[in-house]
């Protein structure tokens, strides 16, 4: 785990918002990620994975028939992302 992963997850959240990549390689990425959610506490994968199962479930519906924004979910990823990288004590990406 290094900034470069930091670096490429923030990147996806980009990717995802500017429709460069689908909903299902974001959340693939995202849990792949071992060595990440291994440096981290437990509650970090708890919370990650609620809100990128909600994330999959979203792009399933249109936006008008699902309660998830993806705008929302991937602003709390990227919160997500913020404190686990102060967590982890790396320069903000």
């Amino acid at each position: 785990m290094n900034q470069a992963d930091i670096e490429a997850l923030g990147a996806a959240i980009k990717a995802l918002r500017q429709h460069e990549i689908d909903a299902d390689a974001f959340c693939a990425l995202w849990r792949g990620q071992a060595a990440l959610l291994s440096a981290l506490p437990p509650r970090y994968a708890e919370v990650m994975e609620d809100l990128l199962g909600r994330l999959e479930t979203g792009s399933r519906f249109s936006e008008e028939s699902c309660s998830y924004s993806q705008d929302d979910l991937l602003a709390a990823l990227g919160d997500w992302l913020a404190k686990a990288t102060l967590k982890l004590g790396l320069p903000a990406a």
